[in-house]
């Protein structure tokens, strides 16, 4: 029997989205860009999938553009912004994900210049520092809702008010957000917001980017007139169809799940602080995080870290299944990013492991958790005595 707390990474697909994508697969698999009735037909459930995204979010379903993902929808929202007028300049932050970090590199060979705003221990960035970083030639601000690795949550009602103001474009990556926190985009000013379905219990190779009406901003994804001549190539139908109805599902469940998830997360951190105290140190500022992320870093009170690589591994071979934000490079365990950028050493970086939680958990997953975690621990470093 396994436990999978990688929810983050990727989520079990909801039986209503796979039902609903089925028939795509074989009875309706015709082009939805055709013009006979096998298209048209599917163009009907591609349609309906956009108007479901847009009533969630309050969006007009014209400022929903189908991508194949998170990665699609970050480049296309930033090459594309980039693509228009002669501001060069982007703001970031040191610990958003590689599919914002590595397409402004990208864009460094080009002459464009990005600042990278760290968070500090707290994990988020403040609308005061986004405003410090802003210059003339600031063309595109770039955050995460959430983050992937420690789920802190940066305030970006605040931010997109600030860049409204200041003539900026915003662009927020919104898959770790996506069904768990609320989001009108008539009142939170993002000219871009990217998804991806398979972190929303839908399937994976299917994701939307908004693009608010009006914005400046060039197709990134060329090729086709499809998707209103925005991002071509042929639409992947039963990927689409699973999008809305998992976007669907994951709006509407969203309070019962975020109930289920605190709870589980409270669980865990309270077994956490009776079982390893002084030992299990949680990363980042949990009053400005969601409840299904937790980052952990072991670390004893005399400096003896664990291996966080082989933490994850021997949890595998229980049964269990975490992640941690290292990086492997030709044999060479980097340490996370994030976690450097939050202002932690390598060493404390490299023992840490990311728990992520979803609707499918239970409280018998984290009871199976800590009847193996503190045993495989104590093999690793050594832990100070408790009653």
């Amino acid at each position: 029997m396994s436990v999978y707390f990688d929810n983050a990474a990727t989520t079990k697909p909801d039986e209503r989205v796979l039902e609903a994508m089925l028939p795509y697969f074989s009875t309706h698999y015709g082009n939805a860009s055709s013009v006979h009735a096998a298209g048209r037909q599917t163009s009907v459930a591609v349609e309906e999938a956009r108007e479901k995204i847009a009533a969630c979010i309050g969006a007009e379903v014209s400022e929903i553009i189908f991508t194949s993902g998170g990665t699609e929808s970050n480049n296309a929202a930033i090459n594309g912004s980039l693509r228009n007028g002669s501001k060069r300049h982007v703001v970031t932050s040191s610990v958003e994900h590689h599919a914002v970090l590595h397409p402004l590199e990208h864009a460094a060979k080009t002459g464009v210049r990005t600042t990278q705003l760290d968070p500090g221990a707290k994990g988020w960035i403040s609308a005061e520092a986004v405003e410090a970083a802003l210059e003339p030639d600031t063309a595109l601000v770039s955050l995460m809702h959430v983050n992937n690795e420690t789920g802190a949550i940066n305030p970006i009602d605040e931010i997109a008010t600030l860049c409204a103001s200041r003539g900026v474009r915003f662009h927020t990556d919104w898959v770790q957000a996506a069904g768990k926190l609320p989001l009108d985009v008539r009142k939170t000013a993002v000219d871009f917001l990217s998804v991806s379905a398979h972190k929303i219990h839908g399937p994976k190779g299917a994701g939307f980017l908004y693009v608010r009406g009006g914005t400046d901003w060039q197709p990134w994804m060329e090729g086709g007139s499809q998707e209103r001549g925005r991002r071509g190539g042929t639409l992947n139908v039963p990927g689409i169809v699973g999008l809305g109805e998992a976007f669907r599902i994951a709006c509407e469940e969203r309070e019962a799940n975020l109930r289920h998830t605190e709870h589980l997360s409270t669980l865990i951190q309270d077994k956490m602080a009776a079982l390893l105290p002084d030992v299990a140190r949680l990363n980042g500022d949990r009053s400005h995080a969601v409840p299904h992320i937790l980052n952990y870093s072991f670390q004893n009170e005399d400096g003896e870290a664990a291996d966080g690589e082989m933490l994850l591994l021997s949890l595998d071979i229980d049964g269990i299944y975490v992640s941690n934000g290292s990086a492997c490079t030709s044999g060479t365990v980097l340490p996370s990013h994030v976690l450097l950028g939050m202002g932690h050493s390598p060493k404390l970086a490299l023992s840490s492991i990311r728990l992520s939680l979803g609707k499918y958990n239970t409280e018998s997953d984290v009871n199976t958790l800590f009847e193996k975690l503190p045993a495989i621990l104590g093999r690793m470093m050594t832990l100070p005595a408790h009653d």
